[in-house]
C-alpha cells in the first residue's frame, strides 16, 4: 500500500473512546541484520516477555508547549535515548493523527510504558511506535490493517534509524519466528525444539553509527558490499533450511559463522565477543551478536539441558541481564 502522507486523512467519522491502548513486543534478529537492507533475507524471533504498552487519550490541558508523547521507560533508559525516541514518536503521533482523520480539538496525551531496553537491537523503537499506532486507532475506533500499521511504524523507524529495512516493524507484532525479505514477511517453518538465550552486554548499540561504518567500508573496498551480502544471504538460507529440517546443530553453526562475518566487518565489540565465546564454551550450539551492532545483545542457541549453565556463565562473564526465549517445533502454522 502507499504510505500515508501527512494531511491526506480518510474521509470518515470516528467515534472517540475515553482511552485507547495498544501493545507490542521485542524481537531479536537471528541472521541477516544489515544485509537485509540490501535485499537479503533476515530471520527474526519475537520476544513476547518484553513488552511495551501505549495509552492514548484527550488531554484536559490544551496548551501547545508540551510534547504529545510522555515516555515512562521502565527499562531505565538514559535521558539521551528517551529524548531521541520521543522525537521520532512525536512525529509518529502527528502523522497517525493526520492519517486517522483526527479532528481539531484538545491535545492528545500518549503515554508509553516500555520494558524493552533501548539501544540493544531488540526493536524498542519499532515496538513503541506500533503500540502508539494501535492505541490511537482504538481511541478513534478505527480498525487498521496490518499494512497500514506497518507503514506508520516504518515512518517512525526511518526517522529513528535512517533507512530502515522494515524487519523490526514487522517482527514486533509477529506471533512466531518469521523470515523477512523485500518488505514481505512469512512465518518460519520450525522443525526442532530449543532455547535462545539473549544476553545484554550493558553497552548501548548505535544502529545509525553501525550502518555508517558498514557503508564507509563498502565504499572504501570495491566488492565488499557484494561479498558481505552474498555471505550473509547464504548463511541465512542455510539456517532457514536447518530450522525447518530440525537440525539445531547446523542452525547453531550458521549463527556462529554469521557472528564471524559481522565481527570481521567491525560491528561487534570486545564485550560481545566475550559473551559469544562464553556461550559456546558453556555448550551452546551457536552464538552471535544480534541487531545493529557496536554494542547491544548477543543471542545463543542452547539445548534445554545446557541453559542453566550457559546463563550462569554469561552473568559471570559480565552480562547485564539475560532472557530465555523458547523455540518450539514442529510449527502447526508452518508454510
Amino acid at each position: 500500500m502507499t504510505p500515508p502522507t501527512l494531511g491526506q486523512a480518510p474521509s470518515q467519522q470516528h467515534r472517540t473512546r475515553a482511552i485507547g491502548t495498544g501493545s507490542a513486543h521485542a524481537k531479536a534478529i537471528l541472521l541477516g541484520e544489515h544485509a537485509v537492507v540490501y535485499g537479503a533475507p533476515a530471520l527474526a524471533l519475537p520476544i513476547p516477555q518484553l513488552t511495551v504498552v501505549a495509552s492514548a487519550g484527550r488531554s484536559p490541558d490544551s496548551t501547545d508547549d508540551q510534547d504529545d508523547v510522555l515516555s515512562t521507560m521502565t527499562a531505565s533508559a538514559s535521558r539521551q535515548l528517551v529524548t531521541e525516541a520521543s522525537g521520532s514518536l512525536g512525529r509518529l503521533v502527528t502523522e497517525a493523527k493526520a492519517y486517522l482523520g483526527v479532528p481539531d480539538g484538545p491535545r492528545l496525551d500518549v503515554i508509553v510504558d516500555c520494558a524493552i531496553p533501548p539501544g540493544r537491537g531488540l526493536g524498542s523503537s519499532a515496538a513503541c511506535a506500533r503500540a502508539i499506532v494501535l492505541a490511537l486507532a482504538e481511541l478513534f475506533d478505527r480498525r487498521m490493517s496490518e499494512g497500514e500499521t506497518f507503514d506508520l511504524v516504518q515512518t517512525a523507524e526511518n526517522v529513528a534509524h535512517g533507512r530502515a529495512s522494515g524487519v523490526d516493524a514487522r517482527a514486533v507484532g509477529a506471533p512466531a519466528p518469521l523470515v523477512f525479505q523485500g518488505g514481505e514477511a512469512h512465518e518460519l517453518a520450525v522443525g526442532c525444539d530449543g532455547l535462545f538465550i539473549i544476553a545484554d552486554s550493558g553497552d548501548v548499540g548505535r544502529t545509525k553509527d553501525a550502518v555508517e561504518l558498514l557503508r564507509t567500508e563498502f565504499l572504501r573496498r570495491p566488492g565488499a558490499r557484494e561479498e558481505f551480502v552474498r555471505r550473509a544471504w547464504y548463511l541465512t538460507d542455510e539456517a532457514r533450511r536447518a530450522l525447518a529440517a530440525g537440525r539445531p546443530r547446523k542452525l547453531g553453526a550458521c549463527l556462529t559463522d554469521n557472528h564471524e562475518l559481522l565481527r570481521a566487518a567491525g560491528l561487534s565489540t570486545d564485550r560481545i565477543d566475550t559473551l559469544v565465546d562464553t556461550a559456546l564454551a558453556a555448550g551452546s550450539l551457536g552464538a552471535k551478536i544480534t541487531g545493529g551492532g557496536l554494542g547491544g545483545c548477543m543471542i545463543a542457541l542452547t539445548e534445554m539441558g545446557q541453559a542453566r549453565e550457559v546463563t550462569r556463565r554469561l552473568h559471570a562473564a559480565g552480562a547485564a541481564r539475560t532472557w530465555a526465549v523458547p523455540l518450539k517445533g514442529p510449527s502447526r502454522h508452518a508454510r
